[in-house]
């Protein structure tokens, strides 16, 4: 897992997973992989998915050519809300993006720790499943 700086200024997690290194082999089965992880976790709360790459088709957005599908799934660790700024960095998101010949998993940085190292942890593990 590699992380950067989106734009100068989003601290991000991203994992590329060939398709050779996963039994993996849609966007949609990799969401459900990280949903039973989600469900199985006592304080994360699944929110729902959401279709990126359907919804910037729907609006006449800029798709890169490369991008095959797109979607994010969406999910809450709120285990404590000491204040209403907090808001602002909930709910949490992977996304999943089918590249053609492999996966792109990305995740912007959540403010607790062990959140991050739970995502990093699902994430990982997705090319574990070959």
């Amino acid at each position: 897992m590699k992380q950067s700086l989106l734009m100068e200024k989003y601290p991000t997690f991203d994992l590329q997973i060939s398709k050779d290194e996963t039994s993996l082999t849609s966007v949609d089965e990799i969401l459900a992989a990280l949903k039973v992880n989600i469900d199985a976790h006592p304080k994360v709360a699944y929110i729902g998915i959401f279709d990126h790459l359907s919804h910037t088709k729907f609006i006449d957005g800029e798709i890169a050519p490369e991008i095959v599908d797109a979607k994010n799934i969406l999910f809450c660790f709120g285990v404590k809300l000491p204040n209403p700024r907090v808001l602002a960095v909930r709910p949490r998101s992977i996304g999943v993006t089918d590249m053609g010949d492999h996966f792109h998993i990305s995740f912007m940085e959540p403010p607790m720790p062990v959140a991050t190292d739970a995502m990093e942890e699902w994430c990982k593990a997705l090319a574990d499943k070959a």
